[in-house]
């Protein structure tokens, strides 16, 4: 069939119409005319998969990945970086403005380097090849792959290293993903290993790949075999998968979110940001984006005034990125953070003098709120993609704190709580979209809110 495409919509496709339905289509810009086939009718709307592009958009430009299209794991390699961040640009203010959040800031667009980017990726491991690779589109077969152009060059060159030792000693047969993760000068390598479910992984076998490993990347500080448990993302939330994920974002913490069956090397590497220096342990959540971690920082921290606060809360702090920061413009930071491991760095990284608590959102808002505690003059918040929630949104807004800064990666939620906030009482005045995910539908959004 042929379709013309009226505009982008988050997840990746291009929305157009058939007789009054909306049908998206992947790999498309908005003005395009195509020829799509249906793939999947759900009543109200329908998916289709692009057969050929018949009128392309001045924006369109080919992909220089040879696994685009059918990897899951990008979406937006088909259109020229401006056209990308204008579709997130709008794709935020219509996210926002579908929650009843028409009167909004300027939007200010934040980007890097588009290529290149990535300081943490996770790739699975064929049990039968033992081939390394991302998902295949719409698919839970593995893709192998042997070079990723979103991923910083170390991990494009650990990947090459890893494919051959992997498959050379039949790793598949007890490793199930494999996660690295390196730090902003690509100065250290962690590996993450997750145990395939009923194997019985040895220590041995951690130990025999990492040493070969090793001898070919000798910046890999430490690795990490894991048995892990029910996906979930930081902070002990589940996470969404309706929509093809980034390479290395299928669940932060997933790989090493279980149990640590056995250690090779260091547990942790040092990572610098703005200045100060940050222990991320194995497993740990920190930032995805090397070029921009230090432009989201200052998006969070800045406008803070002349002087001192006497309170803020970081709420699903991780770390610390945003608590250590915040140290230096407020008398007491109290940062809450759900994952053990993360919550580990995030005492060493605060410092003293502050506060971390190793507990949920919710049931920190709750204590605090039963206690009558004294309310923060700013909160910090950066879920994640489930979003804060009504619950914990409502209970937030009770504090009548001055300031809430919230750090959002998924659009929907973020709409579906800065609503609640606003109608407690609220004022949107600051929105920032920083660009962490080039060439995918995932944006970031550091919403600024003030107490009317």
């Amino acid at each position: 069939m042929k379709f013309t495409i009226e505009k982008a919509v988050y997840g990746g496709a291009g929305l157009a119409r058939s007789e009054g339905k909306a049908v998206f289509v992947p790999m498309t810009l908005p003005g395009e005319v195509v020829e799509a086939a249906i793939r999947r009718d759900q009543g109200s709307f329908a998916e289709a998969d692009l057969v050929r592009v018949l009128a392309p958009s001045p924006e369109r430009v080919a992909a220089p990945c040879p696994f685009y299209g059918s990897c899951g794991g990008c979406q937006y390699q088909h259109a020229s970086y401006p056209a990308q961040l204008a579709i997130k640009q709008s794709v935020l203010a219509e996210t926002l403005g579908r929650a009843g959040l028409h009167t909004l800031p300027e939007i200010a667009v934040h980007a890097g380097a588009p290529w290149g980017y990535r300081n943490r990726v996770r790739l699975h491991l064929d049990p039968v090849t033992h081939r390394l690779g991302y998902r295949r589109r719409a698919s839970h077969a593995v893709l192998p792959v042997d070079r990723c152009p979103v991923a910083a060059p170390l991990l494009e060159a650990a990947l090459r290293v890893l494919e051959t030792v992997l498959a050379a000693t039949a790793a598949g047969a007890w490793c199930s993903e494999v996660e690295l993760f390196t730090n902003g000068d690509s100065s250290t390598l962690l590996l993450s290993f997750a145990e395939r479910g009923g194997t019985g992984a040895r220590p041995g076998d951690l130990q025999g790949v990492c040493e070969q490993i090793r001898a070919e990347v000798p910046q890999l500080g430490g690795a990490g075999l894991f048995r892990p448990k029910a996906r979930t993302g930081r902070g002990g939330r589940a996470r969404g998968r309706a929509q093809e994920p980034t390479p290395g974002d299928e669940g932060e913490g997933d790989a090493a979110g279980g149990s640590l069956l056995a250690a090779w090397g260091e547990p942790a590497l040092g990572y610098e940001v703005a200045g100060q220096r940050y222990q991320v342990s194995l497993g740990a959540f920190f930032q995805g984006n090397r070029f921009l971690v230090d432009t989201l920082l200052g998006c969070v921290v800045s406008g803070s005034g002349s002087g001192k606060r006497r309170l803020a809360w970081d709420i699903f702090a991780g770390v610390g990125l945003f608590a250590r920061a915040l140290a230096g413009t407020c008398e007491q930071v109290v940062a809450v953070e759900g994952s053990p491991v993360s919550a580990l760095d995030l005492r060493r990284n605060l410092g003293p003098g502050h506060k971390a608590v190793e507990t949920s959102t919710l049931a920190f808002l709750s204590g605090a709120a039963a206690r009558k505690s004294p309310p923060p003059e700013l909160v910090v918040l950066d879920p994640p993609r489930a979003g804060l929630g009504l619950e914990a949104a409502r209970l937030l807004a009770s504090f009548r704190s001055r300031d809430i800064t919230y750090v959002s990666c998924d659009p929907a939620t973020l709409a579906r709580d800065l609503r609640v906030l606003v109608d407690a009482g609220y004022t949107l005045f600051q929105l920032d979209l920083v660009d962490m995910f080039p060439q995918t539908f995932h944006l970031e959004t550091v919403a600024k809110l003030r107490l009317r």
